[in-house]
């Protein structure tokens, strides 16, 4: 690897995409190398420049074109264009970064395919305040029994499709290590209707979807007489895109494998 590290972003024209161009650009020693968007985007064959980038790299309509001179790559695309773009880093054989959420479980498959050939990193989100957040939820679940009631609530902007969100998830399932249960055995998504009280040892979720915002996310544990709640609240997207950069900086020259944040940050 160069001593510039070269990133390669897919989904440059989208929200992630460009909080990823500021926070490349804020990197000292990195540079946006390449990147490309849908191939219907209108960006196509543009400078990113005029994204707001100091590069001068050209928007590709695939991922192979973006790779070209990179030394990792960043997936914040679709879900739908995830497969394309780890086969493109398998071939080219480049580490990949995804924070892309919502896979199919094809897509999932591929993924840990893939791994086999290549370092990857993925989570559902790449804040190190989110990945410190779920280490307390676990050792919380650890400490607390199924007297306490758990329940994950996120919110997200009015635009986003899956739900529960990624981070939601994880979380979910950071409560269910602790708790020593498998989170599909325990999860509640839907009382609409239900009739019927809490389950106990139950983790539920709730989903909020409006406006603006970029992601609010809440674990509760509540027992009678007492309710705690661990919080994380994004105000900005760059706090994932600073996340994403230093995890491609920590995965260029690591072995084949799946990683996530928590091997990134050492927690």
């Amino acid at each position: 690897m160069a001593d510039e590290l070269s990133i390669a972003v897919f989904g440059i024209t989208g929200r992630m995409g460009k909080a990823l161009i500021a926070a490349i650009d804020e990197a000292a020693g990195a540079r946006l190398s390449g990147a490309c968007a849908s191939q219907k985007s209108a960006w196509i064959g543009r400078e990113v420049r005029t994204l707001g980038a100091s590069s001068d790299a050209i928007v590709a309509a695939d991922a192979k074109g973006a790779l070209e001179g990179a030394d990792v790559a960043i997936d914040f695309s679709l879900p739908e264009a995830t497969e394309a773009n780890v086969a493109a880093c398998v071939s080219m054989q480049r580490p990949l970064v995804i924070g892309t959420t919502g896979h199919s479980s094809r897509v999932r498959d591929a993924i840990e395919a893939a791994a086999r050939d290549i370092p990857i990193v993925i989570a559902p989100n790449m804040s190190l305040g989110v990945n410190l957040l779920l280490r307390l939820v676990e050792l919380t679940a650890q400490k607390l029994d199924d007297s306490y009631d758990i329940e994950v609530f996120e919110a997200h902007h009015r635009n986003k499709k899956d739900a529960p969100s990624g981070t939601a998830l994880a979380l979910g399932n950071a409560a269910a290590r602790g708790r020593g249960v498998a989170l599909q055995d325990a999860s509640e998504h839907d009382r609409h209707g239900a009739n019927v009280p809490r389950r106990k040892g139950a983790i539920g979720f709730s989903v909020f979807r409006g406006g603006d915002v970029v992601g609010d996310h809440t674990v509760t544990f509540a027992g009678l007489g007492e309710r705690i709640e661990l919080t994380h609240r994004a105000s900005d997207r760059l706090a994932f895109a600073r996340g994403a950069v230093q995890a491609a900086r920590w995965l260029v020259g690591k072995a084949p494998g799946r990683y996530s944040m928590q091997d990134v940050l050492g927690i």
